[in-house]
């Protein structure tokens, strides 16, 4: 799981991608709190050929990547 909350762009994105890049998982958890964030990261995330879903959580959103 990735805590991104509290971060701007791109670090949301950086930590998604280094988490991919080290170990390419199946799944992966992403906890976000800007619109802008989950936009960036499931952009990056698709384009490594995952799919994303948007779970709204209060004012944050958890992405959950699956391949």
């Amino acid at each position: 799981m990735i805590d991104a909350r509290g971060l701007s762009c791109p670090m949301p994105v950086v930590m998604t991608q280094k988490a991919i890049q080290k170990g390419a998982p199946a799944s992966l958890e992403v906890l976000v709190d800007a619109q802008v964030a989950v936009e960036n990261v499931t952009r990056y995330a698709q384009s490594q050929g995952y799919q994303v879903k948007a779970e709204p959580q209060g004012t944050d959103f958890k992405l959950v990547l699956s391949k």
